[in-house]
């Protein structure tokens, strides 16, 4: 279906809403709330339709209510026309605490008015048409009388749904729209989206479930009463309730059946309390009902779907029936496709089908980092852990999503005829850099090189801020038409109600967008990231990265005012050793290739550190391990370990990270605070070993500061016995630091990093 860009209606005008003091709480609304809300909404149909200049013939149907913090409210409407149901009639009036409207987002502009009732093909002919546009197909729902305003003139349509199988077996029900009067094909949209216990891909995992008599249900009471069953290789029907007699589930292995429905009833819980935790949403529907999940979907079938005539998530089991796809993103996914279809109901199809995709794919990543799985380390890519490629790559990068060979970096005219899976980039693209910025980094332990348009430079605001932002956009101001163009208005329209028009949240999300080719850069141009006040003792090392973003072209960086010894790089690294004493007031520029600048100011104080302000010491808690346990240390289950097989630096105990010879993550990090004024050194010995051969890197050893990259090690690093490795991390004087080490090992052959006596020393 062609989408369009909301629109707003003459005489009714946005306005800018005041900043919400907490996004959490303004999405924030009990069962209870919200049911009054909507019966609050149903009062105003009548009135709604007059202020908005609908004929005499259109209604307004009540299907969501949001309200914000502030009181101001989100009125989502269907339409209806002649008692018919408008097709891309849909629209949000959006009101002030007082309950005076404000402004209007149409699904289309299109005035209704003349349009006939009476079909001149009868809805045989209509059925006939629609399974003839889809080869194969059988009639899955008998023809209804619709209006069709989704694009184009409205006309009176028939909606069929017909039913059938997608070549990788994935069932499909389309919704196929032909014109009542020729018959002509006008629109078609898929409605298929595609105790304890041990799982496939969550490791050993808490349960919440039923106890019935003597036999305990995998059924989580506590969550809308959501369950899990096993379809045994069926396509049809509910399944069959998961039950045993003693509340421990699955064992990690494919073979046991009850793996997979563990790691599906882990998903669809995190999923729940990552909407509800994060956006204050009660289910999918937001009104307390849980959803169901279906394991053992089919034979061989190598997919996930979702079905909202269900209300339910269905996996299969991969290639072999040996893969299942059950990662946590992908449950977060599956269920997200039913927060859209319960809200904006964005078309499976063109711009808004991709739209749709990319928002499964983005809640499903806020889903993967809120459970932060030690099985499954958070990340920006989708359903890597499946393997669904054979070769063991993601099924989809948001960094950059080009590099599955299809999908676009970027916005172009033609997009929305792609399939929704590819056209999703573009969002999935922007969400990232809204998220964590451009260029490249290493985010627990996973590298990532965003490009964007013209070399533009993005901040990022967060990952928390930003799924506030997209969940705000969905939520109140997106239809089932918003195409790019429109989905960009709608999150600068969240931005501002979330923090205000002209912050920075606000310039970040129009310079995402800009980045992704849909607008343009925020009036302003380049905008440079205040670090705050810094400070540095006599004769010791800086190591500081300004951040900029916006502007065309790469940015070239130079400072005044650097205490002596310093100096700043053209990409904004300020480096060397404070030689003199003193308060200095630097200013920080940022110039793009066009010449526009921006700039920012703060204070350097460089102190005489030498004549005993800093109290040499040694930072790190167990820093040898040696205490038998991981604290103060954070470790993988495991890593801390004396084991035989591989010897520790000194004593008996060290951290051993990987060595599985399978796909697996380990991580161990420490948080503690250099004084300010001190020099610090950051040392520890590290020993690895592989049996992976060559110079090709497969297995890699993050090591980062404060989410900042100091060095990856790798296979190709391994040598006999332990090499000592040091860092200066004299920058981070007077903060708070977490140094933390992430292993990730694909899916065969070896290697083990092992780490012994670890130092942080000041001096």
């Amino acid at each position: 279906m062609a989408a369009s860009t909301a629109l707003l209606v003459t005489g009714i005008p946005v306005i800018a809403q005041a900043a919400s003091p907490s996004p959490s709480a303004a999405a924030s609304q009990t069962v209870a709330g919200r049911a009054e809300l909507l019966a609050a909404a149903d009062q105003q149909t009548a009135t709604l339709g007059a202020q908005l200049g609908l004929g005499s013939q259109e209604k307004l149907v009540t299907k969501d209510v949001v309200q914000d913090a502030d009181g101001a409210r989100h009125l989502r409407y269907e339409r209806t026309y002649g008692g018919l149901p408008v097709l891309g009639g849909d629209l949000i009036v959006h009101q002030n605490a007082a309950g005076a409207t404000q402004g209007v987002t149409k699904a289309s502009e299109a005035v209704l008015t003349g349009v006939s009732t009476t079909p001149a093909l009868a809805a045989p002919k209509a059925q006939e048409a629609a399974l003839a546009a889809e080869a194969g197909s059988a009639l899955d729902t008998a023809p209804r009388l619709v209006v069709w305003a989704a694009s184009g003139t409205p006309v009176l349509a028939w909606e069929t749904v017909v039913s059938g199988t997608e070549s990788d077996g994935t069932p499909s029900r389309l919704h196929v729209v032909t014109d009542a009067k020729t018959g002509a094909v006008l629109g078609k949209a898929e409605g298929i989206k595609t105790g304890t216990g041990t799982g496939v891909f969550v490791g050993t995992v808490p349960l919440t479930t039923t106890l019935s008599g003597t036999t305990y249900q995998l059924k989580d009471g506590t969550r809308g009463g959501q369950y899990t069953t096993n379809l045994n290789n069926g396509t049809s029907g509910t399944g069959t309730l998961f039950t045993r007699s003693t509340d421990t589930w699955g064992d990690g292995t494919v073979a046991n059946k009850e793996s997979a429905a563990v790691d599906a009833q882990y998903g669809v819980a995190a999923t729940w309390d990552f909407y509800k935790n994060t956006f204050g949403r009660t289910g999918i529907k937001n009104n307390g009902v849980g959803a169901y999940s279906r394991v053992h979907y089919g034979s061989n079938y190598v997919n996930a779907f979702w079905d909202d005539t269900c209300f339910c998530m269905t996996y299969g089991d991969g290639s072999g029936n040996t893969h299942p796809l059950t990662e946590i993103d992908v449950a977060g996914h599956e269920m997200s496709h039913g927060v859209t279809a319960a809200t904006a109901n964005l078309n499976y199809s063109g711009e808004s089908g991709g739209l749709n995709e990319a928002t499964s794919d983005i809640f499903g990543t806020g889903v993967e980092f809120y459970a932060n799985l030690a099985s499954d380390v958070p990340d920006y890519l989708i359903g890597e852990e499946i393997d669904l490629n054979g070769d063991g790559s993601p099924l989809r990068y948001q960094d950059k999503p080009s590099r599955d060979g299809t999908s676009p970096d970027s916005w172009y005219s033609g997009i929305g005829n792609l399939d929704v899976h590819y056209s999703s980039g573009v969002a999935n693209h922007f969400f990232y850099l809204l998220s964590e910025g451009s260029g490249a980094k290493v985010i627990n332990g996973v590298s990532y090189n965003s490009p964007t348009v013209n070399g533009i430079t993005v901040a990022g605001i967060t990952r928390d801020k930003a799924l506030q932002v997209w969940y705000k956009a969905l939520t109140s101001y997106m239809t089932s038409t918003t195409n790019y163009a429109a989905a960009r208005t709608a999150t600068l329209n969240a931005a501002t109600a979330l923090y205000g028009a002209g912050s920075t949240e606000y310039n970040q999300v129009a310079t995402a967008w800009a980045a992704v080719n849909v607008g343009s850069l925020p009036t302003g141009g380049v905008t440079v990231t205040n670090p705050g006040n810094q400070s540095t003792a006599l004769n010791g090392t800086a190591n500081l990265q300004i951040a900029a973003s916006g502007g065309t072209g790469a940015l070239t960086f130079t400072a005044t005012g650097l205490p002596t010894g310093l100096s700043i790089s053209s990409t904004g690294k300020i480096t060397g050793t404070a030689t003199a004493a003193g308060t200095y007031n630097v200013t920080v520029t940022a110039k793009d290739t066009a010449n526009v600048t921006g700039t920012t100011s703060f204070t350097w104080t460089v102190s005489t550190g030498g004549g005993g302000t800093c109290t040499p010491a040694q930072l790190l808690g167990n820093a040898g391990f040696e205490t038998g346990t991981a604290a103060p240390w954070t470790a993988s289950s495991g890593v801390v370990d004396n084991s035989t097989g591989e010897a520790a630096h000194a004593g008996s105990w060290k951290a051993w990270l990987n060595g599985y010879g399978s796909t697996h993550t380990d991580t161990l990090s420490q948080t503690v605070t250099i004084p300010a004024g001190c020099r610090a050194t950051l040392s520890f010995y590290l020993h690895i070993d592989t049996a992976e051969t060559g110079t090709t890197v497969y297995d890699k050893l993050a090591v980062t500061v404060n989410g900042t990259a100091l060095t990856t090690y790798s296979n190709v690093n391994a040598a006999t016995g332990y090499q000592l490795r040091t860092f200066d991390l004299s920058a981070y004087a007077g903060q708070s630091v977490t140094v933390k080490f992430t292993g990730t090992e694909d899916s065969s052959l070896q290697t083990s990093f092992v780490i012994d006596d670890t130092s942080l020393a000041t001096s």
